[in-house]
């Protein structure tokens, strides 16, 4: 009987401890909920008061870049880069709230830094590349540019941390990673103050050349915008099969170089057509022998 008693009442006692906990665990339920729901409202607050504090902190240093007339690009990839690293302090402060340890979240980062290199290799080679392409200037915001490597071009809107965005002439945007712009050949169309234009133009072999250039040259004098201290020149450039190809060259401010593009090619046609000067057709002559 004694046996019976002594097995049994451990096994009694153990209920009792298991039940004790189960209602300790939801008696306390509310106020964890509470607590964590506090948590996590001051969380939200802490959060949106850091974005607005990031705003300013942002908003204040594009001023001072722009007081000390620091290249547009240079004020983007460095406002990009303050916006990173601000939020990463952001987060790893509001982690610390729920109990996280900032240092041991760190010092993980620090013995993962191997793989997590591997990892993200193609967005460092592209930090890496914006490093190169404000420190070596190729280009700048606002110049048109062609990367010959997949024959993408159009006028430089923003270099960010890691990418450039291309606006082109159809206004349609392109993004091109930093570190393929930085490591690849590309054309900088705008570079320098004046662009050269090049226009070729077919007239008969039936026509008088030295009169055809002078009608050309004549179109160059009359054009207001273009750069007169540079060369001007209407010039032989081939013979070829059905036409000789005379070549026209003179030099226009960037701004004013698709317009005057448009507007030579258009007043040369004018000019010979008043003056009678054939812009021949392709043709073949055909010789027939009779050999009957």
């Amino acid at each position: 009987m004694l046996d019976v008693l002594n097995i049994a009442l451990p096994e009694i006692a153990e209920e009792e401890i298991d039940i004790g906990l189960i209602e300790k665990f939801f008696a306390e339920l509310p106020d964890k909920i509470f607590r964590l729901g506090i948590r996590v409202l001051l969380a939200i607050i802490v959060f949106l008061v850091g974005t607005r504090i990031i705003k300013i902190v942002r908003k204040m240093v594009k001023k001072s870049l722009l007081r000390g007339n620091a290249e547009q690009g240079v004020i983007q990839f460095l406002d990009s880069f303050i916006k990173a690293a601000l939020y990463i302090i952001l987060v790893l402060f509001i982690a610390s709230g729920f109990g996280v340890d900032a240092a041991s979240v760190v010092a993980l980062l620090g013995s993962a830094g191997v793989a997590i290199g591997l990892a993200i290799q193609g967005s460092l080679s592209n930090l890496a590349g914006g490093v190169l392409i404000l420190l070596l200037k190729p280009f700048k915001v606002g110049d048109y540019i062609k990367e010959d490597t997949n024959g993408n071009e159009g006028t430089v809107e923003e270099i960010q941390l890691f990418y450039t965005r291309l606006a082109t002439p159809e206004n349609k945007i392109i993004i091109l990673p930093n570190g393929n712009l930085a490591n690849s050949s590309l054309t900088n169309v705008t570079f320098a103050p004046d662009r050269r234009l090049d226009i070729k133009v077919g007239i008969s072999y039936k026509a008088d050349i030295r009169k055809a250039k002078d009608v050309l040259m004549e179109v160059l004098k009359k054009d207001a915008f273009i750069v007169k201290e540079k060369e001007q020149i209407v010039y032989v450039d081939e013979l070829a099969d059905s036409s000789v190809i005379l070549g026209i060259r003179c030099w226009f401010k960037n701004e004013d170089y698709w317009e005057g593009k448009w507007r030579i090619t258009e007043n040369v046609k004018y000019a010979l057509d008043e003056n009678a000067i054939e812009i021949p057709y392709p043709q073949m002559d055909v010789h027939v022998d009779n050999l009957g």
